[in-house]
């Protein structure tokens, strides 16, 4: 628990709050993404998708599909779903996003145009299939043409699932509107035309194989070298939830993910579960930071150990991490702390 010694706290001026101090104003702009990205593609699923966003609250985004989860012709009748939801009650916190069609797709400018005209914009757009980093552009350019005032600050999330997204995830990571990259397992595994073996798109070969491992490695460290958000792909074994939470695990603890794709109701509070902080690491994040604030951000001595605002980062963001994945009637933190930090 904090310090019993450090000053109490009161609200946190904006200038010395942590994360500005810690990692600067334009940085502390941009809050983090929900550690879980759900995908609906069926009407009563994806109404079934808000209701629990709305009773677990904003721990998790809802992605309403209109590329796989379209029936083949009906692509603009689903857009047009899709905006009825977004501009619906089931939209409660703001946090639905749109699967759009591939670049390539001969109705991509029709169904993105439908789907930045909605009166609500989308949190964000999700890009499927593109070849490379020249599909990404391309997509931007159609992006900033269609879009309207309300959704002209919508950013990009980004698929990587074909061989030339890969070679040039480091250039798609660094373009300024793309906001995460999430990792295509299925497809990536079906570009290597039988090669990779079935086996690997399962819950645990696909931590396994080494191409496979290679690229969610390539993914999550070209996300972190530009300060966006790396998106673990699905385990499709939506039943297993030992399965389920062991690949979160790992996902979020050995090769840095922050964040993972849901399939299926059931998918999300395990999820949010695994990439939460343990209570004793939210404990020990608490005390540094608090002494660390009560010091003026000057080196501290912890358990023997020291830290400055090098580690002091790490820290800060396990705290908001614990925030951000607390589900609906979870403690909060400590009601002064809450208060200074987050009020």
């Amino acid at each position: 628990m904090p310090d019993p010694t450090a000053p109490a706290l009161g609200p946190t001026p904006h200038a010395l709050h942590p994360r500005v101090v810690l990692f600067g104003a334009e940085e502390a702009a941009a809050p983090p993404l929900p550690v879980c990205d759900h995908y609906a593609g069926v009407e009563p699923r994806m109404t079934k998708s808000l209701q629990l966003q709305a009773e677990l609250g904003p721990v998790f985004d809802v992605t309403l599909d209109n590329e796989d989860g379209a029936p083949v012709g009906g692509e603009l009748d689903q857009a047009q779903l899709i905006v009825g939801l977004l501009n619906g009650p089931g939209n409660c916190h703001g946090r639905v996003g749109v699967r759009l069609l591939p670049a390539q797709h001969p109705r991509f400018a029709e169904v993105a145009a439908t789907v930045l005209a909605s009166p609500r914009a989308p949190a964000y757009v999700m890009l499927p299939k593109p070849e490379g980093l020249a599909d990404v552009q391309r997509a931007l350019q159609w992006l900033e043409t269609l879009q309207t005032p309300a959704s002209a600050a919508v950013p990009l999330h980004v698929l990587i699932e074909t061989h030339g997204a890969l070679r040039e995830v480091f250039a798609i990571a660094a373009l300024p509107r793309v906001e995460s990259l999430s990792f295509g397992l299925m497809d990536f595994v079906s570009a290597h035309r039988g090669a990779i073996p079935q086996s690997a798109m399962g819950a645990e070969g696909q931590f396994s194989h080494p191409l496979v491992l290679r690229a969610k490695l390539e993914i999550a460290a070209a996300a972190h070298a530009a300060n966006k958000t790396p998106s673990h792909c699905v385990v499709t074994e939506f039943q297993d939830t030992t399965a389920l939470k062991a690949a979160a695990q790992r996902a979020c603890r050995q090769l840095g993910y922050t964040r993972m794709w849901s399939i299926h109701p059931s998918q999300v509070r395990p999820i949010v579960e695994a990439f939460s902080p343990s209570a004793a690491e939210l404990e020990d994040a608490i005390e540094i930071i608090t002494r660390a604030q009560a010091a003026q951000w000057a080196p501290i001595r912890h358990r023997n150990t020291l830290h400055d605002r090098a580690s002091f980062r790490y820290f800060w963001q396990l705290i908001e991490r614990a925030q951000r994945t607390r589900l609906a009637g979870a403690p909060p933190l400590p009601a002064e702390l809450q208060q200074a930090w987050f009020g």
